[in-house]
């Protein structure tokens, strides 16, 4: 080899050493967050309001450039559909705990959200989820987590609400019999009757039902002021419209998956002085609401739904604790995820009991008025 080539290999080599820190000290470690959410079928609106939420959260926190352990990282969501069926749940579920996430978003509803938390439980995986039926947090999993407000919360608040401040006299309630529906109902119909107020009927559908009229003509007979719907928009718009078909002129309600534009858009007219009660406070009045708003708007070109800040607090909750933790590892983390305390886009301390529970249980009544949601009252309790 001639003198200048030998200049070159040693230029070269001197080269590769120098470049060769700085390339590894790019090096990103990705972490992985599973998601699981009826993505599909008539309940995807909720499934994918929730997915962009995260998606928003993720890609913010990763913006910031995170490191644990001395390491970079990057977030990812490995997001699957588990239709709102149980069975299916069950399956994402493991399929993700073999995937290598380390933690969990979801599931979105309760009745899957409860038989797949004994498998996070068992992989030791902390699962933060919008489900509001009370058994999911009561199970003595250590791993579980809700980000919205629960049933006995919400349902405490809104029965005392109705009887004290709206002065219904006579209560009917129909549930569709999932955990949602019925968790909903039960805890409204206790809170009721705590107040003082009556009930004269409850009846029972199911969360495939279209056609309500044999129950709400069985209703109507009983003279009910006031009817409380415990399910999904997909029932209580059609179970609105029926009624007002049938001459029922008491005050329609129901709990926060009626709170939707397709509700208002399948009900028509009949959405018109329905109240909801939704857990959180309306997005305007949220601490860093506005702000979320516009970011989602300019990310997705469109406006977020009700679900989508409680997922972007909980994704951010999951990331933040492991970054507290210098450890994406869950045994490591699940104690800093405990002890929460976030200035998220839902609250200015959002944070768990010692059940996993939100601590803020803040619950807004909306009213339908000209084709659209108006907050009516913020209720709410802080819980120990």
């Amino acid at each position: 080899m001639n003198v200048r080539m030998t200049k070159i290999a040693t230029a070269s080599a001197l080269l590769a050493l120098l470049l060769a820190p700085s390339v590894r000290a790019e090096e990103v470690q990705t972490i992985k967050i599973g998601l699981g959410a009826p993505l599909s079928g008539p309940q995807s609106r909720y499934g994918r309001d929730f997915e962009t939420g995260a998606q928003l959260a993720i890609a913010d926190f990763n913006a910031k450039k995170p490191e644990i352990g001395g390491k970079k990282v990057s977030f990812t969501l490995e997001a699957l559909d588990d239709q709102a069926d149980p069975k299916t749940g069950v399956v994402i579920a493991q399929k993700l705990v073999d995937d290598g996430i380390v933690g969990m978003l979801g599931d979105f509803n309760s009745g899957v959200a409860i038989p797949a938390s004994a498998i996070f439980y068992r992989a030791n995986i902390p699962q933060i989820s919008t489900a509001t039926a009370p058994a999911y947090t009561r199970q003595g999993f250590n791993t579980t987590f809700r980000i919205m407000t629960s049933d006995v919360q919400l349902g405490t608040v809104m029965g005392d609400y109705v009887v004290q401040t709206l002065r219904a006299k006579r209560i009917a309630i129909i549930d569709d019999r999932t955990a949602y529906g019925e968790g909903l109902a039960e805890q409204f119909e206790t809170a009721v009757k705590a107040a003082g107020g009556n009930i004269v009927d409850h009846e029972f559908t199911s969360d495939q039902a279209v056609d309500f009229r044999a129950i709400l003509t069985n209703l109507k007979a009983k003279q009910p002021d006031f009817v409380y719907y415990a399910g999904t928009d997909a029932q209580s718009a059609p179970l609105a419209k029926q009624a007002r078909q049938l001459g029922i002129r008491a005050q329609l309600a129901s709990g926060d998956m009626s709170k939707t534009d397709g509700f208002i858009k399948i009900a028509g007219p009949a959405a018109n002085g329905v109240i909801v009660s939704v857990g959180g406070l309306a997005i305007e009045k949220m601490p860093r609401g506005t702000a979320f708003v516009k970011s989602y708007n300019n990310k997705f070109g469109a406006a977020p739904d009700t679900i989508a800040p409680f997922s972007y607090d909980a994704a951010t909750a999951l990331m933040q604790a492991m970054v507290n933790a210098n450890s994406a590892s869950p045994k490591s983390y699940l104690p800093f995820l405990l002890n929460t305390d976030l200035k998220g886009v839902t609250s200015d301390h959002l944070g768990f009991n010692r059940y996993g529970d939100r601590r803020d249980a803040f619950v807004t009544v909306y009213k339908c008025e000209n084709g659209k949601w108006i907050s009516l009252a913020v209720l709410g309790q802080n819980q120990p």
